[in-house]
């Protein structure tokens, strides 16, 4: 394929990489794939050739330096790829090197890479190969003494590829995560493009990112994208695999699974919408899941309900106490239960694990409880991503979705971040719930701010929980309508709280207080 420049590209397949790199590696060209240990470099090499067989047919070299053959087709068994199979069929040929560099000693005097151009140019011949990968050329450039030597080496070696016209992916240590590029530091200069993945450490936590540091006569997307592996997936670039357009939206309705709701929502949530659910604790988020889930149940739907505050058993016992039994729902095979603690995994795993369910499960609803749990584990930027890369999965699959969050406070919440109010605007549908003091009681309230393409009732509610769920009353017409969900947030945790444009703080987002003197005293 041709790039938006018009220099011809090779997709590499890999997750979301062919979108920052605007369709692919540049054609018939080399790049350095440079990163620490850990960071995913070999399996960048490795996809880069799979997926070219996989899905074009395009046959590949693997030269490896350090890692033996069988022990490469081992660990990519999990992805998929049957690398004997390709062998047999003449699309992959392994050029290694490592046992020939392992019997080797020390280099005294000159050393050249002459045999194993040699030995590369006769693979790639034999089979057709359209694409290269050596993983990993720090292995043997360690045989030569100063960088000029190095540079003189790899720029024969790469030139012979080049004038291969095959597209050549090179690996290559880095000593650290934001230094120099390479290992020698003349890498990046003799290859035409460099992509560097990190593996960085940050709040006691691993976070990998993939940037393109330059595409030499070409463009592409600059800046630092979140990336993970997943065992069956293998690199998956966040949020950006899974962005696609769609071609229509739906005009169909579901149920919430409470009537009162629904009214509220102007009949329901379309089929493919994502509704957020905000409140602190005790306000019936849960409930509204449960139920929600109750509803798809009843109508003959698959939901997955995926909760990250309690175990199983908590939720099987709090479903009962309202009338849901949560087992037979899921003995009926219409309901599947995922009950996870945040820490067992990160949020790029999290979010591969309730896509596979997706995928495998198919349901026509998710309920996830509670979004705001996962702030114990990661980043705002990652959360936002998090969010991003799911919503784009639910709404190509068209899945009705429910995500709750609560606030750090309680009675009184606290003020939002930015990103509260960014994961807002991905939503659909936006209710909030809250804590209300009035005549000298705490009550329960209940909003809808946002419903798009559709009306919405505008006021402020009573609700009430019993034995048998939730009851949403009549409007509490004693209540200043002030919503500080509209106005710019400050402060800490995933809630809608805030301050008027006024600046005047609020105790609550709804305050009852006696109307103000009007004009005729």
């Amino acid at each position: 394929m041709t790039g938006i420049d018009g220099i011809p590209r090779i997709p590499t397949g890999i997750n979301g990489f062919d979108q920052i790199a605007l369709g692919g590696l540049p054609e018939g060209r080399s790049t350095l794939v440079a990163g620490t240990t850990g960071s995913g470099k070999t399996l960048f090499a490795i996809e880069f050739l799979a997926r070219g067989v996989q899905n074009h047919g395009d046959p590949g070299v693997f030269v490896t330096f350090e890692e033996d053959p069988d022990d490469i087709r081992t660990n990519v068994a999990s992805l998929g790829f049957p690398i004997a199979e390709w062998e047999k069929a003449g699309k992959w040929a392994f050029v290694d090197a490592s046992a020939s560099l392992a019997q080797e000693a020390p280099t005294i005097g000159s050393y050249d890479l002459g045999a194993l151009a040699a030995r590369i140019t006769h693979a790639v011949r034999r089979i057709g190969a359209r694409r290269v990968t050596l993983d990993s050329i720090g292995a043997v450039l360690t045989n030569f003494t100063g960088t000029g030597v190095v540079r003189h080496e790899l720029f024969r070696i790469v030139s012979a590829l080049n004038s291969l016209g095959v597209t050549t992916v090179v690996t290559a240590e880095r000593a650290e995560e934001y230094n120099s590029v390479s290992r020698f530091g003349v890498e990046e200069f003799v290859l035409d493009n460099v992509i560097i993945l990190r593996n960085v450490l940050r709040q006691e936590r691993r976070r990998r990112t993939v940037e393109i540091v330059k595409f030499r006569g070409t463009s592409h997307r600059t800046g630092e994208w979140l990336f993970t592996i997943g065992p069956q997936e293998g690199i998956v670039i966040m949020p950006l695999a899974f962005l696609q357009p769609r071609e229509r939206a739906s005009t169909e309705r579901v149920s919430s699974g409470n009537a009162d709701l629904d009214a509220m929502c102007g009949g329901g949530f379309f089929r493919d919408s994502i509704v957020l659910l905000t409140g602190p604790t005790g306000t019936g988020k849960t409930l509204t899941s449960l139920f929600f889930a109750a509803s798809a149940v009843e109508a003959g739907e698959r939901c997955l309900l995926q909760t990250f505050d309690e175990t199983r058993e908590q939720l099987s016992r709090n479903a009962a106490s309202w009338g849901l039994d949560l087992d037979a729902m899921e003995a009926s095979g219409l309901l599947r239960v995922v009950s996870e603690y945040p820490e067992v995994a990160s949020p790029e795993e999290h979010f591969l694990r309730v896509r596979r369910v997706i995928e495998e499960f198919r349901p026509s609803r998710v309920a996830i409880d509670t979004l705001s749990a996962l702030e114990r584990i990661v980043s705002s930027r990652a959360l936002l991503d998090f969010v991003i890369a799911l919503g784009a999965v639910l709404r190509r699959h068209e899945i009705t979705t429910l995500l709750t969050s609560a606030p750090t406070g309680r009675v009184t919440p606290t003020v939002t971040p930015a990103i509260a109010m960014e994961v807002a605007s991905l939503t659909d549908v936006t209710i909030l719930m809250r804590y209300v003091e009035a005549q000298g009681q705490i009550q329960r309230g209940i909003a809808v701010l946002q419903t798009r393409g559709s009306g919405h009732d505008h006021s402020i509610r009573r609700f009430e929980i019993d034995d048998t769920g939730m009851h949403i009353g009549e409007p509490m017409s004693d209540l200043s309508n002030v919503l500080s969900a509209a106005y710019p947030p400050s402060g800490g945790g995933l809630d809608h709280g805030g301050s008027p444009p006024g600046g005047e703080p609020q105790g609550a987002p709804w305050s009852a207080r006696r109307p103000e003197p009007g004009p005729d005293g």
